[in-house]
């Protein structure tokens, strides 16, 4: 990874939620009258940006994890065996959350934001405190652990309140 331009290693995991985002626009733009567009864009994102950016991460930890700790800016480290398969389990849920009911896919975003909202706290801190400044602390993969669970968690949390409790609540009896 050492001889690909910095701007292209820290714009790189922006791939993970344009490509979605471009996605969502043109189903919408295909879409049934009774399907909203929230949910599209919701399981665009959720198997797009969610999942595949965290198999991605995941394959990338388990084949060449001295290159993404170099690339991240941190000591090489057992704990990057662990992160592959946290992300997997991101990957787990993004891909469940592509099919799943709005309030599945609000667990998904809060799930994704407990781990991405720390690592991006993370990423801040070594930025701040250690002048951390590679292409994989800071920039695309800051963006992505910040917006990726964001997006889920708004669109769900809408479709949550769009549903209601009593729309719920039949759909759980009708089940």
């Amino acid at each position: 990874m050492d001889n690909l331009p910095y701007a292209a290693q820290t714009t790189f995991p922006l791939l993970f939620m344009l490509v979605p985002a471009l996605g969502a626009l043109l189903s919408c733009r295909r879409r049934s009258p009774v399907r909203p567009a929230a949910e599209i864009w919701q399981r665009w994102w959720a198997f797009g940006a969610l999942g595949i950016g965290s198999l991605w991460i995941t394959l990338s930890f388990l084949a060449v994890p001295n290159a993404m700790a170099d690339v991240i800016g941190f000591a090489h480290s057992p704990f990057q065996f662990e992160i592959a398969f946290a992300n997997l389990g991101l990957a787990v849920l993004g891909f469940r959350a592509a099919s799943a009911s709005p309030r599945e896919r609000l667990t998904s975003g809060l799930a994704a934001a407990a781990f991405l909202w720390g690592a991006a706290i993370g990423h801040v801190y070594q930025w701040f405190a250690n002048g951390d400044h590679a292409a994989g602390n800071t920039g695309g993969i800051l963006a992505n652990d910040i917006l990726i669970p964001a997006v889920m968690i708004a669109l769900a949390a809408r479709d949550v309140r769009r549903d209601g409790p009593a729309r719920s609540h039949a759909a759980r009896l009708a089940a």
